[in-house]
């Protein structure tokens, strides 16, 4: 799996975008979507209360070694992740994880 098209540096560490599916019957990273440039992440959690968001959180913390935030799309499907690692030290953790 490539995913450094879905990383972009930024002050600090880098930025992930996520193409999320709430409600999945088994939480993890499935891939890259190749036309919208996003990691495909699932989720078990419904998308309410913010937890669904909470989840992705714990998840990408868990495969990056490294706390994260949802910057963008806190609403939506397509979510913006903030990680403060550079953006080929994520990539490499993304690479062993897919």
């Amino acid at each position: 799996m490539d995913a450094s098209e879905t990383l972009h540096a930024v002050e600090g560490g880098t930025e992930i975008d996520l193409m999320v599916s709430p409600k999945a019957g088994r939480a993890g990273i499935e891939g890259v979507n190749p036309w919208r440039h996003r990691l495909v992440v699932k989720v078990t959690a419904p998308p309410s209360k913010g937890r669904a968001n909470n989840e992705i959180c714990k998840l990408m913390t868990g495969i990056v070694s490294a706390p994260t935030e949802v910057v963008r799309g806190h609403t939506s499907r397509q979510k913006t992740v903030f990680v403060p690692l550079p953006p080929e030290k994520v990539a490499k953790m993304l690479e062993v994880h897919g």
